[in-house]
């Protein structure tokens, strides 16, 4: 399954990153990788509590 994901610089520094399929989906990192890292965290997540 793929999920786009839009990523942004944050203003304080780092990144956050929205997911405009799933509602609510949002996360950040200090890094391009931990940001990443925390969107697939955040997408599963997500889609595990829409499955209940």
């Amino acid at each position: 399954m793929k999920i786009r994901a839009i990523i942004h610089p944050a203003e304080e520094g780092g990144y956050w990153a929205e997911v405009p399929a799933l509602p609510g989906c949002i996360t950040e990192g200090d890094t391009m990788e931990e940001v990443v890292a925390n969107l697939k965290d955040a997408i599963a997540g997500w889609l595990n509590v829409a499955n209940r």
